[in-house]
């Protein structure tokens, strides 16, 4: 990376989310995970306008629920706006099969029964592959369609990493990933392959960074 590049991605900061921002938050990884393996997978019915609603809806619902919950809702700003964002959820929140009642009706009014199931099923399928339960799991992360190309994906991943860094708490953070282009991306900074597994009908391959203080 150039002098100029370094430059410019200085400009750039990583700060915690306010409710105020949760709604571009939200059109931020809409846009972004529109063609995902697994969403597409869990959400996808044969009615493309139908499958759209219900991404918008999951993922309005979790952030919400990550919101309520005070986990890490982090946002890569330029200047006042946003350009990025990380979600992660511990273990200090029930998932999988234990998900509140609340978060399960929300999304059953969202998505449907067996989206919703699918949902669940992801995460109980993450829990049981990670190395305990002081782990978290990075649920979202994405930059801004127009924000491509201009190497803010890896300065978002070392703002997760930093975040994690700081938790005495967490032996590490999972991630699940299905596409070769974003392993490479957490394999540069530290996430290693835990195992190649099956969600749903999607292959795809848990990551995991361990953290300074655990390695």
């Amino acid at each position: 990376m150039t002098n100029a590049e370094d430059q410019q991605l200085e400009q750039f900061r990583a700060v915690y989310l306010t409710a105020e921002d949760l709604r571009v938050a939200a059109s931020i990884l809409y846009n972004a995970y529109h063609d995902d393996p697994f969403f597409f997978d869990a959400l996808y019915g044969g009615d493309l306008a139908m499958y759209e609603q219900k991404l918008r809806g999951a993922i309005r619902e979790e952030l919400n629920e990550l919101w309520q919950q005070e986990q890490a809702l982090i946002g890569l700003f330029d200047d006042d706006r946003m350009v990025g964002v990380a979600c992660i959820v511990t273990q200090q929140v029930p998932l999988g099969e234990a998900r509140y009642w609340h978060w399960r009706l929300k999304m059953l009014i969202s998505t449907g029964w067996q989206s919703t199931q699918a949902l669940i099923n992801k995460e109980a399928c993450l829990l049981e592959h990670l190395p305990s339960p002081r782990c978290g799991i990075l649920q979202f992360i994405a930059v801004s369609p127009t924000e491509q190309n201009k190497g803010l994906g890896s300065q978002l991943v070392e703002a997760v990493l930093s975040w994690c860094d700081e938790q005495p708490e967490l032996d590490g953070i999972g991630v699940f990933v299905s596409e070769s282009s974003h392993a490479q991306l957490f394999s540069k900074h530290s996430f290693a392959l835990l195992e190649a597994i099956s969600i749903g009908n999607v292959e795809g391959e848990l990551l995991f960074y361990r953290g300074h203080e655990n390695e």
